[in-house]
Formats: C-alpha cells, sequence, structure tokens
C-alpha cells in the first residue's frame, strides 16, 4: 500500500460521496449516503505508532502495518478525541498463518468512547490493562466481530455500566474470514450510528442521546491482526 501522510488536518475542496474513490480501500463495496466535507485524520503507519496508545498487549509495526499479535486483551485506542459528524475507517485484516495468537476472532472496535468518571480525559482513571470488564463503565459504542470464537457479530452501546444489545449475527457471512482485508467504516451522523464492512452495512441505530464526542479503540482478544490506512472524515448526510 503506498505510504503518504501520518497526521492531516486539511479541507478537501471539492465535496465527494463517501465510498471508493481513495487508493486506501481495497475491499469496499458501494458508496455510503454521506458527503464528506473535511478530512481530520490519516495514518498509514509510515512515521511509527506515536499517534496511538495501547492498553494490554502492545502493537509492533511491521511492513509499515500496525500489527497486534497478543495472547491477553489489548486495546489500542487513537490518541485524539474525535467530535461531531464523523466517518471512521480503516483495513484490518485477522491473520491466521500457524502462529500461537492466530484463533480468528474478535475483530472489535470502541468508539464515541468516553470515561463518565474523568469525562474530559479517558486516560485519567485507573489503569484497563486491556482487561475488558474494566471497560464496562465507559460511554461508547462497540461492534464485537467474530467474538466468542468466531460464533457471533454483536452491537452494543455502552452507558452508565449498561451494555445494552443493539443487534447480532451467528450466520457465517457475518463471521470472520481469516486472511482477508476488510474495509471497517464507523458512522456518527445526526444522531445516526452505523457500521460498515466492506461497504456492506450491519448495523444501525438512530440514538436519541447520541455520543458526540470521544475515542476511537480497535479491541481484540488472544488474537493476531493488521491494520492500515486509517482514516477520520467529518462528514455531512446528503439530503
Amino acid at each position: 500500500m503506498p505510504k503518504t501522510l501520518l497526521l492531516c488536518v486539511l479541507s478537501i475542496a471539492a465535496v465527494a460521496v463517501v465510498g471508493c474513490a481513495g487508493t486506501s480501500c481495497r475491499s469496499c463495496r458501494g458508496s455510503l449516503p454521506y458527503a464528506q466535507v473535511e478530512e481530520l485524520y490519516s495514518d498509514n503507519f509510515s512515521h511509527g505508532l506515536s499517534n496511538w496508545v495501547a492498553e494490554g498487549g502492545q502493537p509492533q509495526l511491521t511492513g509499515g502495518e500496525m500489527e497486534l499479535d497478543t495472547p491477553v486483551g489489548s486495546t489500542v485506542w487513537f490518541k485524539p478525541e474525535l467530535s461531531g459528524n464523523v466517518l471512521i475507517e480503516y483495513d484490518v485484516i485477522v491473520l491466521r498463518m500457524g502462529g500461537a495468537n492466530d484463533r480468528v476472532s474478535d475483530l472489535n472496535c470502541f468508539w464515541m468512547a468516553t470515561d463518565p468518571a474523568h469525562p474530559e480525559d479517558l486516560f485519567a482513571g485507573p489503569r484497563r490493562e486491556g482487561v475488558f470488564a474494566r471497560y464496562h463503565g465507559l460511554n461508547l459504542y462497540y461492534v464485537g466481530y467474530g467474538g466468542n470464537t468466531n460464533k457471533t457479530t454483536r452491537f452494543r452501546r455502552y452507558h452508565a455500566g449498561e451494555r445494552k444489545l443493539l443487534g447480532e449475527y451467528t450466520d457465517p457471512a457475518h463471521l470472520i474470514i481469516p486472511n482477508h482485508t476488510y474495509h471497517i467504516q464507523l458512522v456518527v451522523c445526526d444522531g445516526v450510528v452505523e457500521y460498515y464492512r466492506d461497504g456492506e452495512r450491519l448495523f444501525r441505530y438512530e440514538d436519541t442521546e447520541p455520543y458526540q464526542r470521544g475515542h476511537f479503540g480497535l479491541r481484540t482478544v488472544e488474537n493476531h491482526l493488521s491494520m492500515d490506512d486509517f482514516r477520520v472524515v467529518r462528514i455531512a448526510p446528503i439530503r
């Protein structure tokens, strides 16, 4: 994959439909019903991992990608806090190469995450160290794609200790295919929260009290995966 900028804040002169126009989208199919207004951040890991902080297992830079090969639970957070109407997208592969952690499970993510006990700083509280139960008190959106040893894909909204289940799949078409490059897209726009995989919308939720700011985190446990071409875009619905 071509390596471009580590981190950028720029305006896009021509408003475009969010979809597969860029070279980073290797697997995306179709376009999303949003216009991109401004690219906020872009990280293709050509300059290291300085934009990320890990809890639990630690990622490595391998071949210009962020690789997480961990025997324990791990969440790798993007350091800048996001806010407003945004699209978060990235390419990710769950690897099965015969390694000790290559169990093909838990291609998970948190987004718009905040800590009610420390609302101005997600990292100010007690150390979570990648232990899943220690995230239950956060406010966030969560998808556990191929969780429970690749048996379930679930969408939840965390609030005040409640982890409300908003949707679930158990069929093979919505579980992890190892060594496949997935293009994941997360949307928060005017109270609508969505999760797309390779251009297909798997989950949609209209939140009457939407989370309008917070952090993105790549989450897994006892697994081996690789991430590239991370991007955050300011978006607007196409009227």
